[in-house]
């Protein structure tokens, strides 16, 4: 893979070298320029993915140079802006035509090296977009034709068409997001971005910020909300969120107005909420887990995505499909399910859903031979999936769960063999495992285990 190229614009000599070389250090290819006439040069002829763009410069400053690169369109790499007498106003001013971020001389290197991380990344996620809102609204389609799916795409259709928030629900693995973004290419709002944030890969004592972007110390730095404006903001785990976030998104949602951390300016909330989930959250309010009025804001259009074996009759079809994407997606061969094969698939119960199907459609094309799939092939298939090796297992456990399901998982058999050999004492399974025995009632009842 190529190194992702950097450009300097900078008129002290000593911090071009200084940050050329750290960042080559980094593994970045790096020009530079001291003025905006090499700069126009460099990236007529270097193409930079990135640009490091000094305000204060002896012929033309940096605020100028920006909306002349992005009011002519030819950059649509990100922009970040270095000035030694920076102010809130001018990051504002800088941002709203177009940079990416605006970093504060004396340079931190560590916020400088985070700061480009953040801006591949946004980069990325914009291309990901862009690429999806040129992909056909059928790609986008759930498969199939049974009655189940016929009626979510229908129900789909008429949510689309307003801008309420939604809640959707489905076991793990039936690929919730699909239908997301399904919807939001057939909402008004399908030209702008759908900016997905899962609540469990945040970081815990930044997920406010990472969320809601901030402004400290002369310091812009953009968060989802900001990302997401005019189009969708996708939030998947919404039960993983903890009770001080659920406030805030509360109050957000509330009142349709957000504002970044340290700052008190109120920003218009121009974008879609879609949340999803896999628990019951009826069930997590009633255990003082969830907040109800936030349910309540972001309940109002219900979606429930069927399990597999609610529609089982759309399995040869989804089997079809995902045999064309892998074939395309991964150059492998082509193999066809037989009848036998496919009736086999129509009855099994698909614990893992879509996510399963597709794993095993991906293991059958890249192990088998013949051209046709057959019945004994997905009994071994079955087989392995249900049995799993050693290597994913330990007496039973699956180590393929999501963290919170496999941490639910863990502690409901760790407790369950506990009470056994406790012979159901639990003030004996207290001072066995190191917990007060109120807070063990409690978690017996949230894991379902009945005492009796």
């Amino acid at each position: 893979m190529s190194k992702r190229q950097i450009l300097v614009v900078d008129d002290e000599p000593d911090i071009r070298s200084l940050v050329q070389e750290i960042l080559e250090d980094e593994g970045f290819s790096v020009n530079v320029a001291e003025n905006a006439t090499k700069a126009r040069q460099e990236v007529e002829s270097f193409k930079p993915d990135l640009i490091l763009l000094d305000i204060w410069m002896p012929d033309i400053d940096g605020i100028t140079l920006l909306k002349e690169w992005k009011e002519d369109g030819g950059i649509t790499s990100p922009i970040i802006m270095m000035s030694g007498h920076g102010n809130v106003e001018t990051a504002v001013e800088a941002t709203r035509h177009g940079a990416y971020d605006f970093i504060e001389k004396p340079l931190s290197i560590s916020k400088l090296l985070l700061t480009i991380k953040h801006a591949f990344e946004t980069t990325s996620l914009q291309q990901e977009n862009l690429q999806l809102r040129h992909t056909t609204s059928a790609r986008l389609e759930p498969i199939g034709k049974s009655k189940v799916i016929l009626n979510l795409r229908s129900q789909i259709a008429r949510i689309a068409a307003h801008d309420t928030p939604v809640l959707i629900y489905g076991e793990s693995g039936t690929d919730k997001e699909l239908f997301a973004r399904y919807l939001h290419s057939l909402s008004p709002r399908n030209d702008g971005p759908f900016i997905t944030v899962s609540i469990s890969a945040l970081a815990k004592d930044h997920a406010e910020i990472e969320l809601f972007g901030s402004k400290t110390n002369n310091q812009f730095q953009e968060g989802y909300f900001d990302k997401a404006k005019g189009g969708v903001l996708y939030i998947k785990d919404i039960s993983e969120l903890d009770k001080t976030l659920q406030s805030h998104l509360h109050d957000v949602l509330e009142t349709k107005r957000y504002s970044h951390i340290g700052s008190s300016e109120q920003i218009e909330l121009d974008m879609r909420i879609i949340a999803a989930t896999r628990f019951d959250i009826e069930t997590l309010i009633q255990e003082n887990r969830f907040r109800d009025d936030l349910y309540y804001l972001l309940n109002v259009l219900p979606i429930s995505i069927p399990p597999i074996r609610d529609h089982y009759e759309d399995v040869p079809a989804m089997l079809e499909y995902y045999v064309d994407y892998f074939i395309e997606t991964e150059g492998l061969p082509y193999r066809k399910f037989d009848v036998a094969a496919q009736n086999r698939l129509r009855s099994y119960q698909w614990p893992g859903n879509v996510r399963e199907l597709k794993n095993i459609v991906q293991r059958l094309l890249i192990l088998g031979t013949d051209e046709n799939i057959n019945i004994d092939e997905v009994e071994s298939c079955l087989g392995n999936s249900q049995k799993k090796d050693n290597s994913s297992t330990m007496e039973g456990f699956d180590f393929d769960l999501p963290l919170r399901d496999a941490r639910e998982s863990f502690e409901k058999a760790y407790l369950e063999y506990q009470l056994k050999k406790a012979k159901g004492s639990v003030s004996k399974v207290a001072n066995t495992v190191g917990i007060e025995r109120t807070h063990l009632y409690r978690k017996l009842k949230t894991l379902g285990i009945d005492l009796k």
